[in-house]
């Protein structure tokens, strides 16, 4: 009753929501929102205050309180779709890479791919050799910093920042090299064009990782990138399928499946399995989105996709938006001024850690970075970014195992080794709390010049250690201890589930009976002179079913009910 006499100004204000989204600089950008306001409001206000034209490429993307990353839909309730209390905090993030960067129409939409594929390369998303990975993290030098001064820039001026997540000092001397000697005079539009055309030529690009299990249990990484679907284990690339390649993408709780038609009309169906229901429906709504942006012509193609059958309960999702040609065509209308362009310089960041003195750092406003910082675990931001993270590294650091020659030589035909080391996550793929890591190894990332600040660790799940050196963290260690707890639940889940299909197996039976006997008595019983139901009565079988079976039958049914109807009646 109280509620009627509130006033209509604080009605509004609960209305209204607090909405901050970290932009790909780590800046960020709050702005209030209806409650009843749709994903695709806030991404124009973000795309407006960005002053970004090309905007299909991009995304917003948020943490649901169990960990598990989500895009936001456009078409639908902001409000609705986060599970979290308000304020909200999302992240923009590149959602469907361009096939060719390098040849966007304009200098904005460029520098924030470069600043993606930044983050990628640091996290370890973008997996690459040691000499393809030098001449990366030069052109980040270049962009960032400029021609080399010796008296700006001293000695071992590029072990400051840290473009991977682990690297040696001779991958640091060939990055300075590189810049002194090869990048002399570029300015950063040139530095950042030169970087994404490298990047593009790499088998990683545009690689956002799932982390599943194959039948065997081995672990995997699938992806979604511009040419096709990927699966990647150890420093391979598994599989490769074209989109044109694969016909059909279905998940039924923590499975997915992945129907392809290859050369000589070959079929192959690959099963993974994913950490949870809610990442594996994840998993094949990215699938969904990826397929049509790259494989349609037009928007107009596209359907709406089920992954449901007669016996488990499904989704049904729609892309919405423009695909990839349509993007490219409107792109190319674009005629405008080119508009102003404020690189975030040498402001400490987590995708790529600066150097912490020379007079660039000064003119950066204090406003932009963060005053509250927490401590991180090597390598957590690549799994709560991106489910995983591949450091480029040297055998010196003695954090993997190289294969064998005789290893590689035995991988199959399609296998193509990606990577100079290992793939090996930093990270495993189960969720820990942020609060939870060690102050220790927050001090050594600080030390390095890599603060986090609590808010981004918001937009990315967690994870636990992978624990190389057998060092596990405290979740790494009760996720052991609770093996068998998880198994036990699995096995529940597995009896849930039969029993749930032997349900709706009976229920689609008696459904089908009863239309069956519906469709009898509209043939024996009915007037109705429908030509497919004349048809059917002047079949010699019909009339032999209907004097032989059914009029017997009736009768013997009405003399039970006139002789149960005359016990009624007299008592």
């Amino acid at each position: 009753m109280l509620s009627r006499f509130k006033s209509g100004s604080i009605r509004n204000l609960e209305r209204e929501y607090s909405c901050t989204v970290r932009l790909l600089d780590d800046t960020e950008y709050t702005c209030t929102i209806q409650r009843d306001a749709k994903g695709s409001y806030l991404f124009d206000i973000i795309c407006h205050h960005l002053n970004l034209l090309e905007k299909d490429y991009f995304g917003i993307r948020y943490v649901d309180p169990d960990k598990q990353r989500h895009w936001l839909e456009c078409s639908k309730s902001i409000a609705k779709q986060i599970k979290s209390q308000p304020p909200f905090t999302m992240c923009l993030r590149v959602k469907f890479y361009p096939p060719e960067p390098a040849a966007l129409k304009e200098e904005i939409t460029r520098y924030l791919v470069f600043m993606q594929i930044k983050r990628d390369l640091y996290h370890g998303r973008l997996l690459c050799k040691t000499s393809d990975a030098a001449m990366l993290a030069a052109h980040i030098l270049q962009a960032e910093i400029g021609n080399y001064d010796p008296g700006k820039h001293p000695e071992g001026y590029s072990s400051k920042f840290q473009f991977f997540p682990k690297h040696s000092e001779k991958l640091e001397r060939r990055i300075a090299d590189l810049h002194k000697t090869e990048l002399i005079g570029q300015i950063p539009e040139t530095s950042e064009r030169n970087f994404l055309q490298k990047a593009q030529m790499l088998e990683t690009y545009g690689v956002d990782p799932h982390p599943c299990k194959d039948v065997s249990g081995n672990p995997a990484f699938l992806a979604f990138t511009p040419f096709g679907f990927v699966v990647l284990q150890g420093n391979k690339r598994l599989h490769f399928l074209k989109w044109h390649e694969v016909t059909k993408l279905k998940f039924e709780g923590k499975t997915f499946h992945v129907y392809a038609n290859q050369k000589e009309d070959q079929k192959i169906i690959l099963t993974y399995f994913a950490p949870t229901p809610e990442a594996c429906k994840h998993l094949w709504k990215c699938g969904v989105e990826n397929q049509a942006f790259y494989k349609l012509d037009k928007s107009s193609q596209v359907r709406t996709v089920s992954s449901s059958n007669l016996f488990f309960k499904g989704s049904r999702f729609r892309f919405s938006g423009r695909v990839a040609k349509e993007v490219m065509e409107q792109s190319a209308k674009i005629k405008r001024e080119p508009p102003e362009i404020h690189r975030a310089g040498l402001v400490p960041s987590r995708s790529c850690p600066s150097i912490t003195h020379g007079p660039r750092l000064t003119s950066v406003p204090r406003t932009r970075r963060r005053a509250v910082h927490i401590s991180i675990m090597e390598g957590l931001e690549s799994l709560r970014d991106s489910a995983h993270s591949t450091p480029v590294r040297s055998v010196s650091h003695g954090d993997f195992m190289p294969r064998s020659r005789s290893q590689a030589t035995d991988a199959s035909e399609r296998t193509a080794v990606i990577s100079d080391e290992a793939y090996s996550p930093s990270d495993s793929v189960l969720p820990t709390s942020v609060s939870e890591h060690s102050a220790e190894l927050s001090a050594s990332r600080q030390n390095n010049g890599a603060p986090c600040s609590i808010e981004e660790e918001k937009e990315s799940e967690a994870g636990t250690p992978r624990g190389d050196g057998g060092d596990l963290g405290a979740e790494g260690k009760s996720a052991q201890e609770g093996a068998g707890g998880d198994s036990t639940l699995s096995e529940v889940e597995q009896v849930n589930k039969f029993v749930l299909s032997v349900l709706r197996l009976l229920l689609v039976t008696i459904g089908l009976l009863f239309v069956l006997l519906l469709l009898l008595i509209i043939l024996t019983e009915s007037d109705l002179d429908i030509a497919f139901l004349r048809d059917i009565r002047q079949t010699p079988e019909f009339e032999q079913f209907h004097f032989e079976y059914f009029c017997p039958l009736r009768r013997w049914f009405a003399c039970k009910l006139r002789w149960v109807g005359g016990l009624l009646i007299n008592k």
